[in-house]
């Protein structure tokens, strides 16, 4: 069962499954749904569409170097069979799949790593602005330690009187 990728989004395409697209020139374009189809006769870019492969790789969403790759590469050269090959074989895939799961939840965690950060501090500044929201202003005056500390600042008497005529 030969299993081939979308031209479009790099999906695979199971047997029986999505369109064929061939140009005048002979090459075959594969498509696992019409909405890849759909994009490829507007001309579209793979790389500048959110939800395709190659703009998650272009972006640094997804891997895109890693030695596991190698191994999903299309072959067309005919070998001869061999059992304990094949076995060897089917043995290494599910290897292979593991190790590459391993790394790609290495990559997302990398990549989440400063988002959690932001978040935090995101979440600790609308806390901040929003504190009368979560406690009563009265409970505010009455336990200074939930307010934030107020900041004086030393203005002179000429600045004060040119802020008041600029008011005016």
């Amino acid at each position: 069962m030969r299993l081939e990728k979308c031209w479009f989004c790099s999906s695979t395409v199971y047997p029986g499954h999505g369109i064929q697209f061939v140009r005048n020139d002979a090459k075959i374009f594969r498509f696992c749904r019409s909405k890849c189809h759909k994009n490829f006769k507007m001309k579209r870019n793979p790389r500048k569409v959110k939800w395709t492969k190659a703009y998650r790789r272009l972006h640094g969403k997804d891997m895109t170097q890693d030695s596991t790759f190698e191994f999903e590469r299309k072959r067309n050269r005919p070998e001869r069979y061999d059992r304990n090959l094949a076995e060897n074989t089917l043995k290494a895939i599910k290897k292979i799949d593991k190790v590459r799961v391993d790394r790609e939840a290495r990559h997302h965690t990398l990549r989440m790593k400063g988002k959690r950060a932001k978040e935090q501090r995101e979440a600790a500044k609308e806390l901040e602005q929003g504190i009368p929201l979560v406690k009563a202003p009265s409970v505010l005056q009455e336990e200074p330690s939930l307010t934030l500390p107020k900041i004086k600042v030393k203005v002179s008497h000429q600045e004060s009187q040119e802020n008041r005529l600029m008011e005016e």
